[in-house]
């Protein structure tokens, strides 16, 4: 039997559930003629993990399409502009061991090898600083747009730190009072199946049944429907992520007027690395770790070190941490019969680079792109989609292990062991050889949207002393004069931006107060 597919029931909200429900109702909220209906059935008792407040760039044009406005962003999530990721102590641990992972692509990155023109004669200088102007503007303490940008524009790329609550509750609203989706707080008992084995409905204890033709699973690591129901197995991945535990905490600024760090800043530790993210009420501060080589009381003292050398040793000890698992990896199938996760249901490795948002976005945008109108097609996109998002894992897998692979670190157990040859992906090896002659580029990835382009791969293999032996084999259409050209058109425009920019902070503060330019 061919049936049309019209209603959807999210099992989850939360963020991943919140945002699903935005972007599939945004899409169908006035085209009637599909008549497509969205219910959001989440737990009463739930309180979100609270862990993922960073996003990527790509969330601007999602909350966009959502309509949701930045202003209202940035004033009820306390969210702050992210303008990428800077990485602390991981190649050798010693003074001055930092490196960045801008968001905004290289000047002319398209045009020209930029790492032949910077072994050419910028080789001193680190690759992410005379490639893109972002670095500078960072760490002047800069945001990246001025008082009178519209919402969403900005003269370098950017994401956001966000409260991951309050950014639910905001999402939450929107789509029930905007976009029609219906909410139900209710508790899921069982699943009810077709004949056909797909999901008819799920029971609830105070509603009943909740019938559906496209179920979508928020549930976490619960995975209630795909992994709980269908039995769909997980793919462990703890031997490419040793962190297996996180210690998070919330951290006052000193003052209401403190600096917003404008990249999201990752600490090596002795077992792991420590989470620093700024926004506009307080900073969060977490420990993502190994258990196997340290304790949690270890790990929450070198925590309370890390935090104290900001805030001093009495403000260190009044924060309380949150405890929290972490299971590295993702199903084996991510759509199967009528139903398809999204979220920590589909998988998690860690919170290195921000990818878990990132993921959701996808996710909901390709059930979005390839909506199956009939359950005809449902196998169809269930195929297509399940190809995808394998393929999406393999190179998240990947690049997060990219980071600990090239450390000369060996201080410490964890290091050794997380920069083993035999926890290094079998492609990550291959493309290494490869690197060590040319610099990745856009062919090494096939995706149109690749969660981390080639120029991730460029900032953080050159960023930890990775060496391509590009000066001895230049070709023409490497285009070096180009390259240079645009590496001292670089150097202007960050010394100018930086003088043009307000802080995060003044940003912020004017937007509390007066809001932003609608496009």
């Amino acid at each position: 039997m061919n049936s049309l597919v019209k209603k959807i029931v999210i099992v989850g909200g939360g963020t991943a559930g919140w945002l699903t429900a935005g972007i599939l109702a945004a899409e169908y909220k006035n085209k009637s003629a599909l008549d497509i209906q969205i219910t959001l059935v989440e737990s009463p008792d739930i309180n979100p993990i609270g862990v993922g407040e960073g996003t990527w760039p790509s969330m601007r044009a999602t909350l966009r399409k959502i309509g949701i406005s930045e202003a209202d962003l940035v004033t009820q999530c306390a969210a702050s502009f992210k303008q990428g990721s800077k990485f602390v102590g991981w190649k050798t641990g010693l003074e001055g061991d930092v490196y960045h992972h801008p968001f905004t692509i290289p000047n002319g990155y398209l045009e020209c090898n930029l790492v032949a023109a910077w072994q050419t004669q910028f080789s001193h200088l680190p690759f992410a600083d005379v490639v893109s102007v972002q670095n500078y503007v960072s760490e002047s303490g800069c945001s990246p747009k001025q008082f009178t940008t519209p919402e969403y524009a900005g003269a370098v790329n950017y994401g956001y730190h966000l409260d991951a609550g309050k950014f639910g509750e905001l999402l939450q609203k929107h789509c029930t009072a905007q976009l029609g989706v219906k909410h139900i707080l209710d508790h899921v008992t069982h699943v009810i199946s077709a004949p056909n084995g797909d999901i008819a409905a799920i029971n609830t204890k105070e509603v009943g049944a909740i019938e559906g033709d496209l179920f979508i699973d928020c549930t976490g690591f619960a995975c209630l429907l795909l992994g709980q129901h269908f039995g769909i197995s997980f793919v462990d991945k703890k031997k490419f992520s040793l962190n297996d535990s996180a210690l998070a905490a919330q951290v006052p600024y000193p003052e209401e007027i403190s600096p917003i760090a404008s990249s999201t800043i990752a600490t090596a530790q002795s077992a792991g690395w420590a989470w620093d993210i700024g926004l506009s009420s307080r900073r969060g501060v977490g420990y993502v770790y190994s258990s196997t080589h340290i304790s949690d009381d270890h790990a929450e003292r070198e925590l309370r070190a890390h935090i104290a050398k900001s805030v001093g040793v009495d403000a260190a000890e009044k924060v309380s941490t949150r405890k929290l698992a972490i299971r590295a990896g993702h199903r084996e199938q991510f759509w199967y019969k009528n139903c398809v996760a999204i979220g920590m249901a589909a998988g998690f490795i860690e919170p290195l680079e921000a990818s878990a948002l990132a993921l959701v976005e996808l996710s909901a945008n390709m059930i979005r792109d390839e909506f199956p109108l009939t359950s005809a097609t449902m196998p169809l996109v269930a195929k297509r989609f399940n190809s995808v998002f394998q393929y999406r894992w393999e190179r998240i897998v990947e690049f997060l292990k990219l980071h600990y692979v090239l450390t000369e670190r060996r201080d410490t157990e964890y290091w050794r062991d997380m920069s083993s040859p035999d926890a290094i992906p079998e492609q990550l090896q291959q493309q290494l050889l490869l690197w060590a002659q040319r610099p990745p580029y856009i062919n090494d990835l096939i995706q149109v949207e690749e969660t981390f382009p080639s120029a991730s791969y460029q900032y953080v293999l050159y960023g930890m002393g990775f060496k391509s032996n590009v000066n001895g084999v230049i070709r023409a259409s490497d285009n070096v004069n180009l390259g240079l050209e645009k590496i001292k058109d670089n150097f202007e425009r960050s010394r100018k931006y930086a003088n043009l920019l307000p802080s995060n902070r003044e940003l912020i503060v004017h937007i509390f107060k007066y809001g932003m330019q609608k496009i």
